[in-house]
């Protein structure tokens, strides 16, 4: 059971760190926590049952690194005051170190907000989003608020993108989603085909936007691959988005960011919430840009985890798409909402159905002591007759 705020709450009256240490024990298992900068730091483990591995979201398990978290603990002080210093610092820093003006660069509140931003800026009524089917449900959801029509696309039997679809589709659109790699099948296009893709969209409607999402991007071992953010500063009608939810380990913190040129950015930025990034998120953000030791440290551990987890699905037998990202999708040859649910008894959380891949599980990857535990659920789930 996840906490609620009144728990929270009481908790912290109760226990202070100690019953923040709980909390987080209970949420992300207690492997996760002793690797955690929390349990290095000497938060008291409180004797709480780790009942959930959380294998549904695609959360790196090991949080922020210690300078994001020392940068936090150091913006405490400005915690009674508006947001207005540290998102314009972050917004200078991420200028820095991308090369680029800072008009270029729009914040939000992790890539959700700049997928929000993106759909009401580009879209209408009149002017459809085109995305693959499956990929990130969140532009499609904004859509449906602003009531804007939804051109999906499946995706092609090795599970990718169907880019020559999506082309035809975008004739007339407002706005094109590409995530690359694409959650939930993990699968990426290569930096050749990705501009092609451009190329015919701008050729056949030239008014659409290509909104490139790279949530996963510093995942991707492809040789083929490239980011996209060198096309979107030489393109007008192209917007990359970032986020630190996912190798920065910092999803509860909720930063993200776009780049493109400035008139497009602009545009997005008519959208934006006020003071949508908190001080914390920022300063940890700030912090944890260029340390490279704990980029790299995240990208190994995910290598290895999801190397030893499509290893033990494919010596049972079951298909597993070759993912870049932090996450696998498999060919369970069951419904996959019945094994979330049966996993789920167990304590074990999977990705939720995504249709029309309803025999495929997206699993997320955990610490390698959490992968193991799961393996035993996985087993005894998989071994049960249907």
């Amino acid at each position: 059971m996840r906490p609620t705020r009144r728990s929270f709450m009481r908790l912290l009256s109760r226990g202070g760190a100690g019953a923040i240490s709980a909390v987080a024990i209970t949420g992300r298992g207690r492997e996760a926590f002793a690797a955690s900068d929390w349990g290095r730091l000497g938060a008291p483990a409180l004797p709480v049952d780790p009942r959930q591995i959380r294998l549904d979201s695609n959360e790196n398990p090991f949080g922020p690194g210690p300078a994001a978290l020392d940068a936090a603990r150091a913006a405490f002080g400005e915690a009674g005051r508006y947001p207005d210093i540290y998102p314009a610092d972050l917004t200078t820093a991420l200028a820095r170190f991308h090369g680029v003006a800072e008009e270029s660069i729009v914040l939000g509140a992790g890539s959700g907000e700049i997928l929000r931003m993106s759909v009401f800026a580009c879209t209408s009524p009149a002017r459809p989003l085109v995305a693959g089917l499956p990929t990130f449900e969140d532009p499609g959801r904004h859509a449906e608020v602003a009531g804007t029509p939804v051109r999906s696309v499946r995706v092609d039997a090795a599970l990718k993108l169907d880019l020559a679809g999506m082309a035809r589709e975008a004739v007339g659109a407002g706005l094109v989603f590409l995530c690359n790699p694409n959650n939930p099948t993990g699968t990426v296009h290569g930096s050749a085909a990705v501009n092609e893709f451009i190329a015919t969209v701008n050729r056949t409607s030239p008014d659409t936007v290509v909104l490139v999402d790279e949530a996963y991007h510093h995942f991707v071992d492809d040789p083929s691959y490239a980011s996209a953010i060198p096309v979107a500063l030489a393109n007008p009608r192209v917007v990359v988005c970032r986020t630190f939810s996912k190798v920065y380990g910092m999803a509860g913190l909720r930063v993200g960011y776009a780049i493109g040129q400035p008139e497009i950015i602009k545009a997005l930025r008519r959208h934006k919430l006020p003071n949508s990034i908190n001080a914390l998120g920022a300063a940890a953000a700030m912090a944890t840009i260029a340390d490279k030791a704990h980029l790299e440290r995240q990208q190994r551990l995910n290598r290895e985890t999801r190397a030893l987890t499509r290893r033990w699905f494919e010596e049972r037998g079951f298909a597993v798409t070759p993912s870049h990202a932090n996450f696998l999708m498999i060919d369970i040859r069951r419904d996959a909402k019945q094994f979330q649910a049966d996993c789920r008894v167990h304590h074990v959380l999977v990705g939720r159905p995504f249709p029309p891949l309803l025999t495929h599980t997206r699993i997320s990857m955990g610490t390698e002591a959490e992968m193991r535990r799961a393996f035993e659920v996985f087993a005894a789930v998989l071994g049960k007759k249907q």
